[in-house]
């Protein structure tokens, strides 16, 4: 018997961690996909009248002990990999692609979708269901199901091509990372870095067997040394290689995947009737096209490029007063941070003793409880993927009964591994709908890199590190919350440009002096974070805004490049193309020796092709949101009611309905503007 076969035995059928082996996974996707295309068998074959419950609905539910294990696979692939789980990852990518495929080009299953689709008048249906209905045609038409023979044949094998290529560009920065490290000998080289972070280094090193420190291109290792080594040649040095990550003609080098991936992309949406990737993408978002969105990037760009320059200005003249003539990409973290402490008396370092990772967790969490009425217990009897890993139980008290109701289950996974890609991210284990009145209940699962405890000290964490726990929790809260009827319109499953509401939403907390008096207290004394320097937090939120504005503006222009002007490669280089569509939001000399392009996953690998606009999108949507709340009270329960609809509502309505009915209006971007530059 294979495990991932069966419905888990487990607390909320959780996956048993423990029991799997990866000699598991090939023979249960075969025998879960050949299951799935039994049960799709089984719609085409029914010899009644196709209807919205036994073709739509059918469809909806079906296949999902296979969401359920591709979940778990594709999630252990990212945060705890191994090369035996990469190898098989290849094995497995093409045939879940052709299994997608074959159901998307299904004729016979097209066909009664389409009757239903045209004969929608005849049914009665709730918007939930018209949504499904919508979505289910419109997908399948995007997958190819108007195709003649040839071209989707064509288009299945473009789909499996894209699936391993974006597989393999993931494989290549995860290993790019962990193949390089820089060890150091004498202490003097890290003159300026906090004594938390040399005992991480210096634990790094024995880790390898070494005498002294080690510095890798794991983020909570890198950033510190950018932020406060005073060796100009050490912070040049680590930062050409971070930047050559898949860019140095090596192994893992991406740049000709990168011109694989585009094309592939570009012939996709021909083949589907569009332009170019971008048009084909942009369909289905808020914004509808790529001219809205470089229209929308420029207008930011415009309003932000005065500001950026001011800042750039400013370090600039810190960095003469050492020597420095021209200012380097290396420098900019360093003076940024001395600026910072010098204009608000701010220093992460030392605001990092009262931000301890289960003190922002626990304030995360009782944010949750006082806003949406979520508790969260730690469970012990349910199994994890490593022992870093904990989980717990989530519910929610109902209105006026002290009676708990299970919500969901909640992993969180804190520090880096070897096996653990970079970053932070929001993910799930198991889907959220409700079917024959039963209301199955998601796992959800938060994955970041935060520097870990040390024998003496426990995992502390600087400021933009609580930000990122609060932005991947706003994420979780989504998911958490999910209710509705089908699992392809729950939770995250909304545009794409919606996705990150949620989350920079929840960031907006961590600068109200009011909610950070309730948790930012020393790990040692207990004493509160000073008010002068919750006050400092507050007026920090807005430090150098215009040149990270500028950075994700260039970060989405970049992209919608990419995705718009894929044929232009034909004669560039990646490097040129990218210093091309990001020089007016260029503030520093770009390097012949680095690209960030080779290892910008979230395009590459991840699901922002076309897509990175949405960060500042959101934005807009985020900074409204969170005026209203300021406007009547950052805790106002009748407000946070409504806030808590458009979370559980998911993807069951247009995103722009969901945010009127929370908010009264459509967002406006002078809320952004006001945020942002006062």
């Amino acid at each position: 018997m294979n495990i991932l076969t069966e419905k888990f035995n487990t607390p909320y059928h959780s996956a048993p961690f423990n029991l799997l082996k990866n000699e598991d996974y090939l023979p249960a996707f075969r025998e879960l996909i050949q299951k799935s295309e039994e049960e799709i068998d089984a719609i085409v074959n029914n010899p009644e009248e196709p209807t919205f419950e036994n073709v739509i609905e059918a469809l909806a539910y079906s296949g999902e002990q296979l969401d359920v294990v591709s979940n778990i696979f594709f999630n252990l692939n990212s945060a705890e990999t191994s090369d035996e789980l990469q190898q098989i990852a290849q094995e497995v990518s093409p045939i879940l692609t052709e299994y997608s495929s074959k159901i998307s080009q299904n004729e016979a299953l097209f066909k009664k979708i389409k009757k239903v689709y045209d004969e929608k008048e005849k049914y009665t249906l709730n918007e939930e269901q018209q949504m499904l209905l919508n979505e289910t045609y419109k997908g399948f038409v995007r997958s190819g199901a108007l195709l003649n023979e040839e071209d989707k044949e064509k288009l299945k094998k473009i789909s499996m091509d894209l699936s391993l290529k974006s597989l393999q560009f993931g494989q290549n920065v995860l290993a790019s990372t962990n193949n390089y490290f820089k060890h150091i000998t004498n202490k003097e080289d890290l003159a300026g870095i906090p004594e938390a972070v040399l005992e991480q280094y210096a634990e790094d090193a024995k880790e390898r067997n070494l005498d002294g420190w080690v510095v890798t291109l794991q983020y909570p290792s890198y950033l510190p040394l950018m932020t406060y080594g005073e060796n100009r040649e050490l912070r040049k040095e680590v930062a050409l290689a971070n930047g050559k990550k898949s860019f140095d003609g090596g192994e893992f080098d991406n740049q000709n995947l990168i011109k694989e991936l585009l094309r592939l992309k570009q012939q996709k949406a021909e083949l589907l009737g569009y332009k170019d990737y971008a048009d084909y993408v942009l369909e289905e978002r808020m914004a509808k096209s790529p001219t809205k969105v470089i229209d929308f990037l420029n207008e930011l760009l415009t309003k932000a490029k005065p500001y950026a320059d001011n800042e750039i200005e400013a370090l600039r003249s810190l960095a003469k007063t050492d020597g420095i003539t021209e200012m380097q990409g290396y420098d900019h973290a360093f003076y940024a941070e001395k600026l910072r402490k010098a204009k608000y008396d701010l220093n992460d370092e030392e605001l990092k003793p009262y931000f301890p990772l289960n003190q922002v967790q626990d304030a995360v969490f009782g944010l949750a409880d006082t806003l949406l009425g979520l508790h969260f217990q730690e469970r012990n009897d349910i199994s994890t993927y490593h022992e870093e890993v904990k989980v717990y139980e989530v519910s929610e008290t109902g209105s006026g009964t002290s009676e708990k109701t299970f919500k969901s289950l909640l992993y969180v996974d804190y520090f880096p591994r070897k096996g653990k890609r970079a970053g932070a991210w929001m993910t799930s284990y198991r889907n959220q709908y409700i079917k024959e009145g039963e209301n199955s209940r998601p796992h959800i699962s938060i994955v970041c890199n935060f520097s870990k405890p040390t024998k003496d000290t426990p995992s502390l964490l600087t400021f933009q590190e609580v930000t990122t726990l609060f932005h991947e929790f706003g994420h979780a809260l989504h998911g958490m919350l999910a209710n509705t009827q089908y699992p392809t319109l729950s939770g995250t499953s909304v545009k794409w440009d919606f996705v990150e509401l949620p989350s920079q939403f929840l960031e907006n907390f961590c600068y109200e002096p009011e909610f950070l008096k309730t948790f930012a207290k020393h790990y040692k004394t207990g004493e509160i974070l000073p008010d002068e320097k919750i006050e400092k937090i507050a007026q920090s939120k807005n430090f150098m805004e215009g040149y990270q504005t500028l950075r994700q503006i260039g970060f989405g222009l970049l992209d919608m490049n990419y995705h718009t002007k894929a044929e232009e490669l034909e004669d560039k280089s990646v490097k040129e193309f990218e210093d091309h569509y990001t020089k007016a939001t260029q503030l520093y000399p770009s390097n012949p020796e680095t690209a960030m392009s080779p290892s910008f996953s979230h395009i590459f690998q991840g699901g922002y092709s076309a897509g990175y606009y949405s960060y500042k999108w959101a934005e807009v949507l985020d900074a409204d949101a969170f005026q209203y709340f300021k406007e009547n009270g950052i805790f106002n329960p009748e407000i946070a009611a409504r806030y808590k609809i458009l979370l559980s509502s998911g993807g069951t309505k247009d995103p722009m309905e969901l945010y009127k009915n929370f908010r009264g209006s459509e967002p406006k971007v002078e809320s952004l503007l006001k945020r942002a530059f006062g």
